[in-house]
Order: C-alpha cells, then structure tokens, then sequence
C-alpha cells in the first residue's frame, strides 16, 4: 500500500526515545523529512543519528530540534525551523512525556497544574504554531494532519495515573473541538491512545510499582497483559504503525477520531 509519505514533512515532538523516536523512525521510512524534537540536545542528536542509520535515509532529510514543549516561544522557533529547512509542514505528532504516577489525593493542585501544562498546554501550543503551515499544505496539495498522542487512560483512567488521566482527558477534548474547526480547512484530527507498551515510561511505572507492593517486573507485566484482549505488552513499533497510517494520505477521510492502541484493554463499546 502506497500511503502517499514520499517527500512529506513531519514534525514529531517528544522523539529522543519511545514512543515519538518509534514514530519518526517510521515516519522516515515510509519517506517522510522528519523534525524530531525534545529537551536535551545529547539525546535528541544521537536519536537523529539512531534514526538515519536505521531508516536508512540521507542525513539532510532528518532535523534533530532541541525544544521543550512547554516553552511556547521555544515550539514557535522549532516549528519555524521545520519549516525553513523543509519547505513546508505536512504532518504534526504533538507528544511529551507523562506526568508522576499516583492517586487523585496523593497529587497536590501544583502537581495538576504542572500535568496540565506538559499534556494539554504543549499540545495547544504546538497545534497553534503549525496550523498556518498545516493549511498552507492542505490547500497547495491536500494533505495536512495533526496526529496527538494521548493515552488509553483518557479513555479508561487507571487508578494509579490521576494527573494523566486528567491532562489527556482534556486532550482528548481538544482533539474533538480542533478537528471540527480545521475541518473545512481540509486538515484531519486524530488523537492515538497507547496502552501499556514496552518504553522506559513503563519501566519507571513497573519501578513505582515495584517499591510500593514489592512485586517482581515480571509480575507487573503478566498482570498488565491480563488486563488486555491481546495478553502481552506492545510494541513501539505497532504505535508508530498507526500513527504512521494516520499520518498518510490513505486516512484522509478519518478525523475526529480517538485510536486506542492498546491491545483490547479498553473495555468501552464507544
């Protein structure tokens, strides 16, 4: 299947590792340009060299980007300079890292406020620096997508997870408004939901999980498959193969639309 990438950009955040490296390495190798972005400068160049390497694309067509997500003036210059390296915008992955485990009343308000600003604040910003681009792009070649990451816990929260569940809840609504009002622009929405798949964020998860019940990582993982239709944890890979389909020109009449990832443990009928 042809999923019309060839010579797109795309703009994936949060992309030094996990789930965003795994997107951006797809991504580029369905043909993408790519700007990868995050925080530290040492992770994110090695991260464009892993991705070179293993895409096995020139290194002109991958742009290593040292932005925090929460600074807004800092999304503002990376996506600028997507933009003046690459000619243009095609495809934007909003995503940052999660927020601390723990219970509704074991998180303070400035523990909310910070979630907030990580998970819905960056998203917003992000969406607002690339739209003139993104519709520069759906009216020159009618393709334009903003694909952002979320979680299966916007969905089904997980007990343990009270600001993330909070934080891309308000994503999810987000994704829902925004979609309807760049619809007539030609560009598409969609929100994708990972569960529990194998990144470092799973590990500091099992580890907190590890120090409060004392039970062994293998443990946690068999008790986590359980909880899915599929038992067994994902893999990168499988989440960046949705994205990457959302992201093409094959989804072009899909927005709106939440894609749990998750190997079946969402156990809502909508």
């Amino acid at each position: 299947m042809d999923l019309g990438l060839t010579d797109r950009t795309a703009f994936v955040a949060g992309a030094s590792k996990g789930l965003g490296y795994a997107a951006a390495r797809e991504l580029a190798q369905e043909g993408c340009r790519v700007a990868l972005c995050s925080r530290n400068e040492a992770r994110i160049t090695a991260a464009a060299d892993d991705l070179r390497d293993e895409a096995d694309v020139p290194d002109d067509r991958v742009l290593p980007l040292v932005c925090d997500v929460t600074d807004e003036a800092a999304v503002q210059a990376a996506v600028e300079e997507t933009v003046d390296t690459f000619g243009g915008l095609n495809v934007l992955v909003t995503n940052a890292g999660g927020p601390p485990s723990g219970a509704a009343t074991d998180v303070d308000r400035a523990d909310y406020r910070e979630a907030v600003e990580l998970n819905l604040m960056s998203t917003i910003s992000m969406c607002e620096a690339a739209l003139p681009h993104l519709r520069t792009a759906a009216a020159e070649d009618d393709h334009a997508r903003i694909i952002m990451v979320t979680s299966v816990s916007a969905k089904q929260p997980i007990p343990t997870l009270a600001l993330s569940n909070t934080a891309r809840a308000g994503v999810q609504g987000y994704a829902k408004s925004l979609a309807d009002d760049v619809g007539p622009s030609g560009i598409t929405v969609n929100t994708v939901l990972p569960g529990y798949t194998r990144t470092a964020r799973l590990e500091d998860l099992a580890d907190d999980i590890q120090a409060e019940t004392g039970q062994s990582y293998d443990e946690i993982e068999a008790d986590w498959a359980d909880q899915n239709a599929l038992p067994r944890i994902g893999e990168p890979e499988e989440f960046a193969a949705t994205v990457t389909f959302l992201a093409s020109a094959r989804a072009g009449y899909v927005t709106g639309v939440a894609m749990p990832v998750d190997g079946g443990r969402s156990k809502h009928v909508l």
